[in-house]
Parts: structure tokens; C-alpha cells; sequence
């Protein structure tokens, strides 16, 4: 089984340890870690920095107290991880967490104190701080007295600097309090007056205005990211940033990253680094580091696929199609009102595939709308002007009109002479290839506009009359377009296939879609690699809500018609589906539905011959700056929100996992959880992260992410 991992840190609980300072401080007061001998035993001892910084010693002991110590300046290495042959002897190995290890490396002999905490956090605070006293010994950057600023406290100052306009070392809070969240614009105002006031108060200093010292300690409490700290820790050689080789290492290790030079850290540096004299020196420090992790290059999304990146040289029939049913409505079927503004809407999304209802208009002219009972219309020659407008924004991908043609004959007529007048080149209107056996492909239609439709009864001449409803009249689609057939009776697949030409496709309701994809599920995956489907919302679905694209997807259908105007967790499945590709609106369906040979059932539960089964690791570890749902009627602004994490695909991959509930966490939670999949047809999985809250009344949604699995980028 391949593997694919999106790991995150850890952050702490109780404390918020987010300096050298910090880190030293917290040895200081010491705790208590395991020491593992060569025998493979471990002993809980007490181990404390001594008050001259010094020292590290440990208690109780046997050995004298000069002797159950480790003086600073002996220290050759500190290593993170089983990193020694104590650590990874076999009785211990399995016993605790890679990152939970770590080994001071000291003396002549190169001796090794191998060591085991609680947590990472505790490891990173260690590490960290002994890195710093092996470097420079007491006089660490930052260490209370020493007058030695960090790079990150000279560019907060700096900032301050620049905010003193009147140059007397001092700016109202006021001030303060939009310059913390001009660096940091999700961050709540209320929290940052909170902390000034928190901070003032304990100091007993004025309440109207700040100074440069307190500025830069409400910066740094606010806006450290612990998890990031650590993360940064782990990779630092001996300073509060990250060298080129550091962020190199980095990139290699953490991220996955191939052929990383230091040019490339440079350039990563030059972007993300606030303070000039980092960026001088090739460092990226802390607020640099949250900024790099944090952008669109750290994205779980993986930046390939945010332009075309597969092979778009396959017949329709291969591909997935972004499609829109009632894109003119803004509101339910039933009452409705009509606008351009949502085909507009639907087409700026990529959506390659608009449904169009002409009814006679009142002034001769056919228009646009749903049903008789919509509380308005659309003329049918402004959705077309619209369409030559805004058709390839998007995408450049072929669009198909699906029109279903409820208006007389002459109108009718009318309604063709405007596509041909208005579209004119883009309207594809060359016959089908007799000697073809599948449709072109989105690269041979490139910038053309299909036609869906249905044809006049055989035997009816061009210039008779008018076409019923009951009789489903199409002469525009007889006259420009592909046709549309009725669905197998009784599923009947093979003798659909045997009897339909490759132009010609299927519009399926939601029912008997539904129905098929349950009784012949394996014939409908057959049937739709050479021919096209389509499938609508049932009738009775006047609320505009939406059916389950999956459901259709994993038996091939390629056009799945959703109500773009309704959001929820169907149409988040069909727009984070569609982000694939380039967001062009087509997604090449799995080898496993296109290749003639292979067999697949949509409904199968277990593993797939010839398909390799990936393992999904992730950690969920915190939120930042979760805002209260939009319709809560909960008062306050605190909310106790969990994640849950649900993997949508066939039957076999379908699961769920939520995160226990972060409790009273204000604006940043922490879940810190470990959760793992199995996915069976990778191709077709979808990963949907929500979050909600536990403590809501009304609504409990505050954020959701869908991501197609074949577009997770491993690392942080």
C-alpha cells in the first residue's frame, strides 16, 4: 500500500512557550523525564537547569550530586528522535513516539543521555533551549538582562517605530491595536484590546497609550503560533530562525520537497521574511516562517493542479463535467425568481454544462425559466448574449447547452436564428463523424459551444406546425445539436449500447438513476464509457436542494446537474471536486472506468483488483481565529468547536472521524488527533474537513474544506 501523510506539530496545552526565553525559563523550573539505559530500562527523574545555566541536573540519583549532572560546555549534540542505539534497541523502540525522544550527546567520548517526555512540546523546549546555551552559552538573545534583542523583537521595534509619529516612544492604543491586526488581519479586535488591557492592568501602567516594550510582548503573545515555534525549533540549528541549510532541510524532510537549492530558500526568504535585516542574511524567522506555512505554497492543495494537468486528448465520454440544472434561479424551483446573474455565477465557477427552458415569451420572443409558476423570466437573447460573453472565462473547455424546449415552433425558429447570430463560429454545428466511435475530445473543442437536445418525431417535416410538450418537441436541437435519448428500459444497457450511436446520449432523473446505480451498477459504469449521461434533481425537490453527486459519479455518469444556488455538503462535494484540473470543469474519470477490458462495480465494498490501496494519515492540531457560526443565537463569542474529517467515495471508502471537542478555547482551539484512512479507488475519493460547534443554538457550521484526495500535498 502507498502511503500518503499530512502531518502538522503539536502545541501545547497549558503554556504558551513561544521564545528561547521561554524555553530557558521553563528548564529552569525543571520537570520530570524519563532516562533510558543501555539495559533498555527507564527511571523518572527530575531534571532541572541549574540557576547559572550552567548545568542540567537530575534527582533522585544514586551517584553524587557533582556527578548526576551534565555541564553545558561538554555538550557536543543535542539529537531529536531515536536517534541513538539505546533509543532504537528493540525492546524500546515500540514503547513511545519517535517525536516524544531526544538525546543529549556530551564529553570526550561522546557519551549519550537518552531521554523521553511527555509530549513533543516538552522535547522542542528542551531541545531548543539547549541548542541556545551550547551556542552562547547564558548570554541567550532575549534571556531577561542582556540586552541582546532577537531579530524578530528589532523588527516588532521597528514597526513600533514607524507607528510613532510623534516620536515619543509611545502610541494610543488605539494605534496599537490596528497595527497588530494589519500584521495579523484575521485576528479579532476585541482579543487584541483584551490582551492590552490584561497586560496594562497587571503593570499598572496608563490605560490610553502603549509603549514599545509592551507592543512587542502583546505581539509576540498573540501572534506566536506555538505549533509553529516548535516546528521551527526542530529544524533550527542554534538560533531563534531558520539558516538556508535549515529551511532547505526543512523543505527535503518535512515537505517532501525534490531538488531544493539554497537559491530557491533565498528566494522563499526574499518573499516571506518581514524584517530587512533577515532577508539581508538569508533568515526566516518566526513571523516569516507563519507567513511561508500559511500561503499558498504551504497549501494542502497541491499547486499542480491548480492549472490543466491532465490529459485532455481523451473522448467526453472520459470526463467528469461540471454541470449546473437551474442556474437562472437564485432561489427554490417553485416560486423562484429568475436572473442572469446565475448562469453568470455558475460559469465563473467553471461549470461546463447549462440547462435552458424556453417557454413562448409574452412579446413573441422565446424566454428563460424554470416553470409557468417562477416568479420571473429571462429573455431567451440576453442569456445568449450573456453566454457569448462569459462562456470561456473561466474555462476554455467546450460548454454544452442542455435545452429543454417548451416554446411553439415559430419561437423556436426564432431561438435558433439568435444562437447562430450571437454565437456564430463558437457554435459547434459539424455533423458527426459515421466512421468515429466516440465523441472528440475537450481539446478538439476548444472554445466551442455544444447543443443538447431532443429531435422531432421521425417522419415530421421541417416547416409543420407546432411541436406539443406531450410529443417533447426539440426542432432546435434536430437542428443544431447532439440527441437525446430516453434511458434503457429496464436497464437494458447492452442493448441500449448495441442500438445507439456514439453522439447520442442519456438523460437519466434522479430515480432512475438511482435505481439503476443499485440494480446494474456495473452495466451502467459499462454503458457510460463510450456514451454520455446526464442525470437532473427529481421533480420533487422544489426547495432547490441537491442530490449526492457521488452517488452518480462512481457509476460514471459524467454530467451530474447540480442547483448551484444552494450550498451545503452536496454542493461542496461538486465544487471541491471540480477544483481539480485547473478548476477547467473536466475531470478525467479513473483508468478503471474508462478502459474497456477492466470490470468495476460502483458498489463495491472492499479493495479493488488492480487498484492499490492508499493510507490517508492526518493531525489535526489547532484553529485560529474561529469565528461564532453565522446564524448561532448563542451569546458571547466563545465557541467549543471539533472537526470532523469524512472521506466521500465509493461504498468501501466512505468514513468519518471527528476530533474531541475543544472546550472554552476561545479563538484558538487545539484538538491535537491523529486520524487515519484507508482508500480504496484513490481516483474517486473526496476528503471533506467541518467545523463545528458543540455549544451552538441554531447553527452549528463554522467552516468547511473539501479537496479531492489525488490533490493532497504531503507535509505541513
Amino acid at each position: 500500500q502507498k502511503k500518503k501523510t499530512v502531518s502538522f506539530s503539536t502545541m501545547p496545552n497549558d503554556r504558551k512557550i513561544n521564545s528561547t526565553a521561554a524555553c530557558i525559563s521553563f528548564m529552569l523550573e525543571g520537570c520530570e523525564l524519563k532516562k533510558v539505559r543501555s539495559n533498555s530500562r527507564m527511571y523518572s527523574r527530575f531534571f532541572v537547569l541549574d540557576a547559572d545555566m550552567r548545568s542540567v541536573r537530575w534527582e533522585p540519583s544514586k551517584k553524587d550530586s557533582e556527578k548526576a549532572k551534565i555541564e553545558i560546555k561538554s555538550v557536543k549534540e543535542v539529537r531529536v528522535g531515536k536517534k541513538t542505539p539505546v533509543l532504537r534497541s528493540n525492546g524500546l523502540s515500540d514503547q513511545f513516539p519517535d517525536e516524544c525522544a531526544f538525546s543529549i550527546i556530551y564529553g570526550d567520548n561522546y557519551e549519550s543521555l537518552d531521554l523521553v517526555a511527555s509530549s513533543a512540546d516538552v522535547v522542542s523546549a528542551w531541545v531548543m533551549g539547549l541548542r541556545y546555551l551550547v551556542s552562547y552559552g547564558k548570554h541567550t538573545p532575549e534571556a531577561p538582562g542582556t540586552g541582546h534583542p532577537s531579530l524578530r523583537t528589532s523588527w516588532i521595534s521597528s514597526v513600533f517605530d514607524l507607528a510613532d509619529l510623534e516620536k515619543s516612544g509611545r502610541i494610543p492604543v488605539s494605534r496599537a491595536v490596528q497595527l497588530i491586526k494589519a500584521l495579523n488581519p484575521g485576528m479579532k479586535t476585541s482579543t487584541i484590546e483584551l490582551k492590552f488591557k490584561e497586560l496594562q492592568k497587571a503593570s499598572e501602567r496608563p490605560a490610553a497609550e502603549v509603549a514599545c516594550d509592551l507592543f512587542v510582548e502583546v505581539y509576540c503573545e498573540l501572534c506566536t503560533r506555538p505549533e509553529i515555534f516548535f516546528l521551527l525549533v526542530q529544524f533550527s540549528s542554534n538560533k531563534e530562525f531558520l539558516g538556508l541549510k535549515d529551511l532547505l532541510m526543512f523543505l527535503e524532510v518535512e515537505q517532501g520537497m525534490e531538488g531544493v537549492t539554497e537559491e530557491k530558500c533565498l528566494e522563499i526568504v526574499g518573499k516571506y521574511e518581514p524584517s530587512k535585516e533577515g532577508r539581508e542574511k538569508g533568515y526566516l524567522a518566526i513571523d516569516g516562517f507563519t507567513r511561508y506555512l500559511l500561503s499558498a505554497d504551504c497549501s494542502i492543495f497541491d499547486p499542480q493542479h491548480r492549472k490543466v494537468c491532465q490529459d485532455m486528448a481523451q473522448p467526453l465520454s472520459h470526463y467528469y463535467i461540471s454541470s449546473a440544472h437551474s442556474a437562472c434561479l437564485l432561489e427554490d424551483n417553485f416560486w423562484g425568481r429568475s436572473d442572469i446573474s446565475g448562469y453568470i455565477s455558475a460559469l465563473g465557477l467553471g461549470c461546463r454544462s447549462i440547462e435552458l427552458v424556453l417557454w413562448d415569451g409574452p412579446e413573441g420572443e422565446p424566454v428563460v425559466y424554470t416553470s409557468p409558476s417562477a416568479a420571473s423570466c429571462v429573455p431567451f437573447r440576453a442569456v445568449v448574449g450573456m453566454i457569448d460573453q462569459h462562456a470561456f472565462t473561466a474555462s476554455a473547455y467546450p460548454l454544452i447547452l442542455c435545452l429543454v424546449v417548451r416554446c411553439s415552433a415559430p419561437q423556436q425558429r426564432l431561438a435558433a436564428q439568435c444562437l447562430r447570430k450571437t454565437l456564430g463560429e463558437k457554435l459547434y454545428l459539424e455533423p458527426p463523424n459515421p466512421a468515429a466511435s466516440y465523441l472528440p475530445s475537450p481539446e478538439q473543442l476548444k472554445g466551442r459551444i455544444l447543443i443538447k437536445g431532443k429531435k422531432l418525431p421521425p417522419g415530421c417535416e421541417d416547416s409543420e406546425g407546432e411541436v406539443s410538450d406531450e410529443e417533447e418537441g426539440w426542432e432546435l436541437a434536430r437542428r443544431l445539436g447532439q440527441e437525446d435519448r430516453e434511458g434503457p428500459e429496464g436497464g437494458d444497457f447492452e442493448g441500449s449500447r448495441r442500438g445507439q450511436r456514439y453522439w447520442e446520449m442519456c438523460s437519466f432523473s434522479e430515480v432512475e438513476a438511482g435505481r439503476f446505480a443499485n440494480e446494474c451498477p456495473a452495466e451502467l459504469v459499462s454503458y457510460n464509457k463510450r456514451f454520455l449521461s446526464r442525470v437532473y434533481p427529481s421533480p420533487m425537490r422544489i426547495d432547490a436542494s441537491n442530490m449526492n453527486p457521488q452517488d452518480f459519479w462512481k457509476c460514471g455518469c459524467q454530467m451530474v446537474a447540480m442547483n448551484y444556488q444552494t450550498p451545503g455538503l452536496m454542493m461542496d462535494l461538486n465544487t471541491g471536486w471540480f477544483r481539480q484540473n485547473g478548476a477547467c470543469g473536466y475531470v478525467l474519470r479513473p483508468a478503471i472506468m474508462r478502459e474497456e477490458v477492466s470490470y468495476f462495480s460502483a458498489n463495491a465494498k472492499d479493495s479493488l483488483p488492480g487498484v492499490p490501496a492508499q493510507l490517508l494519515h492526518l493531525k489535526v492540531i489547532s484553529g485560529q481565529n474561529l469565528p461564532k457560526p453565522k446564524g448561532s443565537g448563542a451569546k458571547g463569542e466563545v465557541v467549543e468547536p471539533y472537526v470532523c474529517a469524512e472521506i466521500h467515495g465509493i461504498p468501501a471508502d466512505c468514513a468519518e472521524h471527528r476530533t474531541k471537542t475543544a472546550l472554552q478555547s476561545g479563538d484558538n482551539p487545539v484538538f491535537d488527533e491523529s486520524l487515519e484512512f484507508q482508500i480504496n479507488l484513490p481516483e474517486l475519493a473526496v476528503l471533506r474537513f467541518v467545523v463545528l460547534d458543540d455549544d451552538y443554538i441554531g447553527d452549528e457550521f463554522i467552516a468547511q474544506y473539501t479537496i479531492p484526495f489525488e490533490c493532497l500535498q504531503p507535509g505541513y
